[in-house]
């Protein structure tokens, strides 16, 4: 990919204009890695990139955004652009197209704000961006407050970089996402639903649920998980505390790699808590039905941030059965076979797991079927029965 960036540059550079890859992969480079993508950035106007290449598509020719293929990788070529004020926390009411300085300028954070020549082999670096890698900061770039009031997906994307990359956020960026978090929920649900992925699925997870906390991004975004706050539990079972505390010792004993079904359902599977919580006559807490409840809260949310239906109907039954395997010694083996069966029961395994390692530990019921799942695995295949009455003749 690197090689076929580095033509789609040439190219533009034969033809006597700026050509430069920017943004998330000079991160990486600058890190190290091998970057995912390549955005080029170039002084030539949407059209007049268009004509240098025979297969393009404008996504953002408004913006300055033109999409070129080449050797069968996509990539996208943008002109540098100043922007005038934003109107609906997203979008510039105009763009107009400028220089690397005007271009640099108006992006979110300095470790995303670097341009790198491919001819000279030279990062060219306007805004501080190789010192804050340098220091594992996210900074943004100029006013954080108005870099926020711009785009206020800024704000997760601060988190998101913070918790994936496990740098800090810098000061002054800090207060300004603080004191900007209630805003968080003029941007779509799809586009916070994307940071938040990014955020649950990176194996620094944990990281990126504290600084959700502490910004107050959580309580906006997820008011049902800080509902979960205080919600007292049986300390017999729950020697580690509350239901948040709980949750967020779950989700640090997940294994690097997971998938959204996975981690969400450890996020909700005990969202129904706070709703449910009752003391009985004998002075025991109780939760009844919260599995019930907390599978039909777990829709809601999911819905509401635009998660997709697949992914939603394996959350919801995980949540849903998260408490039958505490049935499991009870079960005959048909039933449990039935139950092993299902197409989500490895992950609902893993979130058994975690639930228990989190609280009371006893793995007896997750041991059991870790084996029982072994010598399923093992059974020889049994031949379908035969068909009685024989092969049917074709109509004639």
């Amino acid at each position: 990919m690197e090689k076929a960036a580095r033509s789609v540059a040439a190219r533009l550079r034969e033809q006597g204009h700026i050509a430069y890859f920017a943004g998330g992969c000079v991160r990486d480079m600058m890190r190290g890695l091998d970057p995912k993508d390549y955005d080029i950035v170039t002084d030539a106007h949407p059209e007049t990139v268009q004509k240098f290449f025979s297969r393009t598509y404008a996504v953002g020719a408004h913006f300055g955004v033109i999409i070129v293929l080449e050797e069968g990788f996509q990539f996208e070529v943008a002109t540098f652009r100043s922007d005038d004020a934003y109107i609906d926390g997203r979008h510039p009411s105009a763009v107009h197209f400028s220089s690397p300085e005007k271009d640099a300028e108006r992006r979110d954070f300095t470790i995303n704000g670097m341009f790198f020549d491919p001819v000279a082999d030279k990062v060219i670096d306007l805004v501080g961006g190789q010192a804050d890698i340098a220091a594992k900061l996210v900074r943004a770039i100029g006013d954080p407050a108005k870099r926020f009031a711009e785009d206020r997906l800024r704000m997760l994307r601060a988190v998101r970089f913070a918790a994936v990359l496990d740098y800090e956020i810098d000061k002054a960026t800090w207060g300004a996402l603080v004191a900007n978090a209630p805003s968080i929920n003029q941007i779509s649900a799809e586009r916070i639903r994307g940071e938040l992925e990014q955020i649950f699925l990176s194996s620094n997870r944990v990281r990126g649920w504290d600084l959700l906390d502490a910004s107050g991004l959580m309580s906006v975004i997820l008011p049902e998980i800080e509902a979960m706050k205080g919600v007292l539990q049986p300390e017999q079972f729950h020697p580690e505390g509350d239901v948040f505390v709980h949750t967020r010792l779950m989700l640090s004993l997940l294994p690097e790699k997971v998938s959204v079904p996975l981690v969400f359902a450890v996020l909700f599977h005990d969202v129904a808590k706070p709703v449910t919580a009752r003391v009985d006559e004998t002075g025991r807490i109780r939760f009844n039905e919260h599995d019930r409840i907390g599978a039909e809260m777990t829709e809601a949310i999911m819905r509401r941030l635009r998660f997709s239906g697949a992914e939603i109907e394996v959350t919801v039954e995980m949540v849903r059965q998260h408490m039958v395997f505490k049935d499991v010694p009870k079960m005959r083996v048909a039933k449990l076979k039935r139950f092993m069966a299902r197409p989500s029961f490895n992950e609902e395994l893993e979130l058994h797991r975690v639930d228990c390692e989190s609280s009371h530990r006893m793995l007896d019921n997750y041991e059991v079927l870790r084996r029982k799942r072994e010598e399923l695995a093992n059974e020889p295949t049994r031949p379908a029965p035969p068909r009685r009455g024989g092969p049917r003749s074709a109509p004639g």
